[in-house]
């Protein structure tokens, strides 16, 4: 597989809450975006994502690869049903929907997910759970 379709096949994996998703993630996987280490860092994060956001599911608009780099832009939408994850620490769960923005970046080495940058529209999904603006 090239590393566009490594990537994909994780993320089609992860959105049927498949476990072979995690084959395709190096065993010391390399988090520079808020979370875990590892590869059972990464099951933790998606886990939490889960729960909190009642199974979401996720629409990708655009891949861009390049060599061992594969860009992706989506977006997430599901029910904010808990706040487990520490973005949304201490908010009561609204049971509103959401739509969360984001762009991944995964390096890809020898068909194995080994590393992973984020950028999230944070401030866009408090917006919508009531967390933004910040209570004075």
């Amino acid at each position: 597989m090239t590393p566009a379709e490594t990537v994909l096949a994780f993320h089609r994996a992860a959105g049927l809450r498949d476990g072979s998703a995690f084959g395709l993630v190096a065993e010391d996987f390399i988090q520079h975006a808020a979370g875990p280490q590892g590869r059972e860092g990464l099951r933790q994060t998606v886990a939490t994502l889960d729960h909190d956001l009642d199974s979401p599911t996720v629409t990708i608009h655009r891949i861009v690869a390049q060599d061992e780099l594969v860009v992706v832009h989506l977006t997430m939408q599901g029910r904010h049903v808990a706040s487990t994850m520490p973005l949304l620490a201490g908010l009561p769960a609204t049971g509103s929907a959401i739509a969360w923005d984001f762009i991944h970046i995964w390096r890809v080495v020898d068909g194995s997910i080994v590393e992973h940058w984020a950028c999230r529209d944070d401030v866009g999904l408090l917006a919508q759970v009531g967390g933004w603006p910040p209570s004075r």
